[in-house]
């Protein structure tokens, strides 16, 4: 079977990558941006840099700040209504996974039209989003230059996964010197976060040898980088490795997709509007525990990229290894001990498990599992 690969069409990484974006955008020709990002970037004067850089390229802009940690459908309706009312031609996301996925939706229904809410699903759009410019500032998500799309419905309490190629931003931008001085909290759940995006595209039915490299060099990358990023938050080293296992751990996702985890963690914002990346980071050692059953030999291959000797184990060895490995570095970085500390309620546990099989990132998990059984997993992370 043929695969496809997706990215975006230009991706610029490394100290001063702002600075060479925005000599991009002037060469595409753009003369209107939504800025897309959340009010304590506002606060901090980061939006103010990036605007002032934008007019310097005579780049006006129009700035919505009214993003939420999980963006909502609410959101993207009040992003479009401010681009629409200033005729703005194309949209720059800047922040982390709820800026980029906000701006996703808002220019995806700019052309497409209808709500955010009909785009569920697989490729479901038939026309190309407005064009999108992503400036990251954490090290993790990678919405910044995935297709991946992630909504919450206010009014079900659910998280909405969006998978289309219409949403890919037409350029992608990490510098490390925005990511400077973020806290070590969101540091570690944004690293996390990326973890599981490589472990799962590692283990998903959809690898191929791109993807598989991909990840395996993300997982290393955040093995030797993660604990020192959020122990010293002004080591720039530190950070721009970070930034490129993220990219890396999202070109492995972006084609592969993922796995219950994630599937299993949506449905945990949703429900209860937690931290993505610390649902990903609780729920990944129990869910690769489920996988063992059928993706041991893969799992002691991220054990060793994970700096264990595997030399002589066995594959479900192996396999514990890394499960191990991974607790390991959650405790490292000082994530939360259990789902109960998030206020997670065993009563709720079938309706979470309902809408975990409603959704799409657990298609290519290496095996398909029952109600009882991602009930059970939800169980052991309580």
């Amino acid at each position: 079977m043929a695969a496809k690969f997706f990215i975006p069409s230009v991706n610029v990484l490394g100290q001063n990558a702002v600075d060479d974006a925005i000599g991009d955008i002037k060469t595409l020709g753009f003369k209107r941006a939504l800025i897309v990002t959340d009010q304590p970037l506002v606060d901090i004067g980061l939006v103010a840099q990036v605007t002032e850089k934008l007019g310097q390229a005579d780049v006006s802009s129009v700035i919505f700040a009214g993003v939420q940690p999980n963006p909502t459908v609410g959101n993207v309706e009040a992003g479009l209504k401010l681009l629409t009312a200033n005729d703005c031609d194309f949209v720059v996301s800047l922040g982390g996974g709820s800026p980029h996925d906000c701006a996703k939706g808002i220019a995806l229904v700019a052309t497409n039209g209808g709500s955010i809410k009909d785009y569920k699903g697989l490729d479901v759009s038939s026309k190309p989003q407005l064009p999108l410019v992503a400036i990251n500032t954490t090290a993790g998500t990678a919405s910044e230059m995935t297709r991946f799309c992630i909504i919450t419905d206010e009014e079900r309490h659910i998280k909405m996964a969006i998978v289309d190629k219409h949403t890919t931003p037409i350029l992608s931008v990490n510098d490390p010197e925005l990511m400077l001085a973020k806290p070590a909290g969101l540091t570690a759940a944004t690293g996390m976060d990326a973890l599981t995006h490589a472990i799962e595209a590692y283990v998903s039915i959809a690898a191929n040898p791109i993807t598989d490299a991909c990840a395996i060099k993300a997982i290393e990358l955040i093995k030797g980088n993660l604990v020192e990023a959020v122990k010293n938050d002004q080591n720039i080293d530190a950070r721009d490795q970070m930034a490129y296992a993220q990219f890396l751990a999202g070109m492995a996702f972006n084609n592969a997709s993922l796995g219950y985890v994630h599937a299993m963690a949506h449905q945990l914002g949703g429900f209860y509007d937690l931290p993505h990346g610390v649902c990903n980071a609780l729920l990944l050692p129990h869910v690769q525990e489920y996988n063992a059953q059928v993706a041991a030999p893969r799992l002691k291959d991220v054990a060793k990229a994970m700096g264990a000797d595997v030399s002589g184990m066995s594959d479900e060895q192996g396999a514990q290894t890394a499960i191990d490995a991974i607790k390991a570095l959650s405790v490292a970085v000082h994530i939360p001990e259990n789902l109960t500390k998030l206020g997670v309620k065993a009563e709720d546990i079938p309706t979470l498990a309902d809408n975990a099989l409603k959704d799409a990132c657990g298609l290519t998990n290496p095996q398909q599992a029952t109600h009882a059984e991602i009930c059970q997993i939800f169980t052991n992370a309580l």
